[in-house]
């Protein structure tokens, strides 16, 4: 057992995690020791040297306890190796002068060593500093070097000897030319550093990868590459973020903004396409469930933004959906995302899920009224799945594109008061279906290009209904023009309500 505690395993990173947990009890008791002190010996404070003593051993005990922790926890690897050392030596220093200092007050040494008293006063503010130190470093270790003292304002910053807070960035800007993006640049690299860089860059590398760089991301880390060039499912960084979140393994971590569905795909998407460097968007094979994703960049910025801050969502609030129901979602391979947290609203997609089939439809009814957003596009589903997803009563968004949806099934979703936004590319839906979804009064954006809905059909809708606007061919610029009205109208209308 001591040999298994000595090295990396899960029996050492059990113990390790305790870290966190236990180091807060000897700050607290250091602390309170020396505040009694001070108290006691200004004569503000009745208490007696017995109580100070029980805890000044207290926190010698605890700190001890979090010395053991700590190093089993670093064990793990991923953390920068001089802040390390400094955190782990002064922690240990935080012991070494707690169990002096009750070492000195209790009465046993007193009578031993009746001198020993003068050195524990020193050896008490001595600990007291170490801890402060120890736990801006330990911060420093979790959040990013330099996280305690980033926000420290004016005139404290001058003094302390710190360069000027640097302005916040600018919002990203859409891209105006999506054909002439650079896909890492302007597409990947603004996703890992929304996502991915806070425990994977220079301040903390966790695991040993570093994904603030193309050169220190295709190095990879302890468990190997990050990515596998021409294989996007199979690389490590997109199966890690395809796990169920509460899984120790998947990325980012539970509790930390998570990647949405349009950006794992464009990530696999790039990996997919050789994880080119320079290469611009029009010199790649771009997908028909790809353009979509690219598109949105027209209107959003690079797919660093989330969900949450796009336009198009309902402005209503929904009982949180039960946890389960989210995980069974995630084990049958859907992705789930939270659109906003004080809203509860779900986005749901089958993007990875090709063999998604009207049988599974069942899976979502217990989360019916948290959906908002639906991709079911490229999967088996076929019109008996509509009237399923009729009953979901906050539908903003539907994405039925590569099905073989007909007009039969597209009528059924007529009950869907809030459904603003659908694709019915390439599907079998006609001018009749067409029709029928056009009387629906929160209907704004329509995709039909390369399904059986006529152009005469989108002409005289044109006229009927100037408000709806239809898209019957494929053209990057005015997708994503299309794109961003059709959202922005979804939600003047759907506030309207």
């Amino acid at each position: 057992m001591y040999h298994i505690l000595l090295q990396d395993s899960s029996w050492a990173t059990f113990i390790g995690r305790f870290h966190p947990a236990i180091v807060h009890f000897p700050i607290g008791f250091l602390l309170i020791a020396s505040l009694l002190e001070i108290g006691r010996r200004w004569g503000k404070i009745a208490v007696s040297e017995g109580v100070i003593t029980f805890i000044l051993l207290c926190s010698a005990m605890g700190a001890t306890f979090a010395c053991v922790a700590g190093y089993l926890l670093s064990l793990s690897g991923g953390y920068d190796a001089g802040l390390l050392d400094n955190h782990m030596w002064k922690g240990i220093g935080v012991a070494a002068f707690a169990w002096a200092a009750w070492l000195v007050k209790s009465d046993m040494l007193q009578r031993l060593m009746p001198a020993g008293k003068i050195i524990y006063l020193p050896a008490i503010l001595i600990a007291t500093a170490l801890t402060l130190s120890a736990g801006h470093d330990g911060g420093s270790l979790t959040h990013g070097e330099g996280y305690l003292t980033q926000y420290t304002p004016e005139p404290f910053r001058g003094l302390a000897g710190l360069p000027p807070v640097q302005a916040k960035p600018a919002a990203i800007k859409p891209i105006t030319d999506i054909q002439q993006a650079i896909v890492y640049t302007d597409i990947v690299q603004p996703i890992l550093e929304a996502k991915c860089t806070q425990c994977h860059s220079a301040s903390k590398s966790k695991g040993d990868l570093r994904m603030d760089q193309l050169a220190l991301l295709v190095k990879g880390g302890e468990n190997g590459p990050a990515f596998v060039a021409g294989k996007g499912e199979e690389s490590d960084m997109i199966k890690r973020c395809l796990l169920p979140e509460n899984e120790d393994e998947h990325m980012p971590p539970k509790g930390k903004p998570q990647l949405t569905a349009d950006q794992i795909a464009l990530l696999t998407w790039w990996i997919d396409q050789g994880a080119p460097a320079d290469k611009k968007v029009a010199q790649l094979t771009v997908s028909e469930s790809i353009k979509s994703a690219l598109a949105s960049l027209g209107k959003t910025g690079p797919a660093g933004a989330d969900k949450a801050e796009q336009p198009g969502m309902l402005s209503i609030k929904v009982p949180a959906a039960n946890e389960q129901d989210i995980e069974n979602l995630r084990k049958a391979g859907l992705m789930v995302n939270t659109l906003s947290q004080d809203q509860n609203l779900l986005e749901i997609s089958a993007v990875n899920l090709p063999g998604f089939s009207d049988k599974q439809m069942e899976l979502l009814q217990p989360v019916a009224r948290q959906i908002t957003w639906l991709k079911l596009g490229s999967t088996a589903i076929t019109d008996a799945a509509l009237p399923q997803i009729a009953r979901f009563p906050n539908l903003s968004k539907l994405h039925l594109e590569y099905t073989d949806v007909t007009d039969k099934g597209i009528i059924s979703l007529k009950p869907l008061a809030h459904l603003g936004y659908i694709n019915i590319v390439n599907t079998k839906v006609g001018d009749k279906g067409l029709k029928a979804i056009a009387e629906m009064k929160a209907l704004r954006s329509v995709y039909v290009w390369q399904s059986a809905v006529t152009d005469s059909a989108v002409s005289q809708m044109g006229r009927q209904k100037p408000n709806l606007l239809v898209m019957n061919g494929f053209n990057e610029a005015a997708v994503a023009q299309f794109v961003k009205a059709g959202d922005i109208n979804d939600k003047k209308e759907l506030k309207n309500k």
